[in-house]
């Protein structure tokens, strides 16, 4: 029998890839179908928002320098006067200044969380995630010989710790987070980070080694009236923290974010050295020179996140009007509702014949929801009311 040219591992990975992108792609088919105006597409997390003025400025302040050796090569970590700044950064949310050797510029989060894992993982380790958590998750453990190992969550979306317990074992090497988080929206809060803390100090010591805290972080300034992320380094000197500037400088086609190592955590030179040399030999080499320089000039811009508020409420009185249950999200752009029958993917092939494009909450790991991405302008998310109100009438009486 013939084998096929393509790794069996990845024939599997492409046949139950990314929800989000499917749908995106059937959106793209609708539009052309019955024009752009006529569809809700709210799939994909795409930010819609322009980049502050303050990215726009050093963005045309650096692409017209002609300093020769401006666009050279540089350490692996990234130019060391950029770190810096971002070393001041992460101490302004965590209240732990990291030290500049412990600050590794990266391709976007993504690219911080895969040189993560390849730095901290030997093969058949694990990593526990709270559900819902995004798709990519399972796939860049898995990049790096580990196991994703998805654990319940409460019914708000907040940390259940006796699920995370129950599942630390001495293969256990890592608890990833993702605050605000995607899709819920939910903030996990500080009492909960305290706990969590706590329970991976007893844990750590169990076992015999150290589990780390990994905090994904894009969404951490994306917050709403009355919601704070709280500090992870603060409570638990074992974090490393990624995050990008995809979404609070709405640039994500840019690729630009860092990986920062507690400067107190086990073995901390060997950890920053590894996640370095892993920058390098996953074929990053280094973060983009010209994005490194731009958001350090505007670390303290970020989006207008009143607008995604406004969009939020608007959405909040369309999903009740329409009799959906949902936990109101406190940051990030996503609403994450209960689906009103059990299958989530036949609600979201509901939606779809009304041309609203959601993602299964399957997707997400938590089936029976559905995510909508709010990131779109406020007359895609009003036009959608009466298309909701007979998706949800249609799937009750077929139920």
């Amino acid at each position: 029998m013939a084998t096929s040219a393509i790794a069996g591992k990845m024939t599997e990975f492409m046949e139950r890839a990314s929800w989000i992108r499917k749908m995106f792609e059937e959106g793209a088919r609708l539009k052309a179908e019955h024009g752009p105006d006529k569809v809700c597409d709210f799939s994909l997390g795409n930010p819609d928002l322009a980049p502050p003025p303050e990215f726009q400025r050093a963005l045309e302040k650096w692409a017209t320098d002609t300093t020769p050796g401006l666009h050279s090569y540089m350490p692996n970590a990234g130019f060391p006067q950029v770190r810096q700044r971002i070393a001041q950064e992460v101490e302004r949310a965590h209240k732990v200044l990291p030290k500049v050797d412990d600050v590794i510029m990266t391709v976007g989060a993504a690219g911080g969380l895969n040189i993560i894992f390849k730095a901290i993982l030997n093969p058949g380790e694990e990593v526990i995630v709270p559900r819902p958590f995004f798709v990519e998750y399972g796939f860049y453990v898995d990049n790096h010989g580990g196991r994703l190992v998805p654990v319940e969550c409460n019914p708000d979306f907040s940390l259940n710790m006796g699920a995370i317990e129950e599942a630390i074992n001495e293969k256990t090497k890592a608890v990833l987070i993702n605050s605000p988080n995607n899709p819920s929206g939910a903030i996990y809060d500080e009492g909960s980070i305290r706990e969590l803390a706590a329970l991976l100090e007893r844990a750590s010591e169990q076992v015999g080694h150290t589990i780390f805290l990994v905090s994904d972080e894009p969404y951490r300034k994306l917050v709403f009236t009355g919601a704070t992320v709280p500090p992870l380094m603060k409570h638990y000197r074992n974090t490393i923290v990624t995050t990008s500037f995809s979404k609070d400088l709405s640039i994500p086609g840019e690729r630009i974010g860092y990986v920062a190592v507690h400067p107190e955590a086990q073995e901390r030179q060997l950890l920053s050295g590894a996640l370095t040399l892993a920058n390098r030999i996953l074929g990053f080499v280094n973060a983009p020179a010209l994005m490194q320089r731009v958001v350090a000039d505007a670390l303290e811009a970020k989006v207008d996140c009143s607008i995604y508020e406004r969009r939020r409420d608007l959405f909040a009185e369309i999903l009740t009007d329409a009799g959906l249950e949902f936990t109101m999200p406190q940051g990030a752009f996503y609403f994450f509702p209960v689906s009103p029958i059990k299958d989530d993917t036949e609600f979201a092939r509901i939606l779809q014949e009304e041309l609203i494009l959601a993602v299964p909450g399957t997707g997400f790991g938590l089936p029976g929801h559905f995510r909508l991405a709010f990131c779109v302008q406020d007359e895609v998310i009003a036009r959608s009311r009466d298309g909701f109100k007979r998706a949800v009438e249609r799937a009750k009486a077929a139920s």
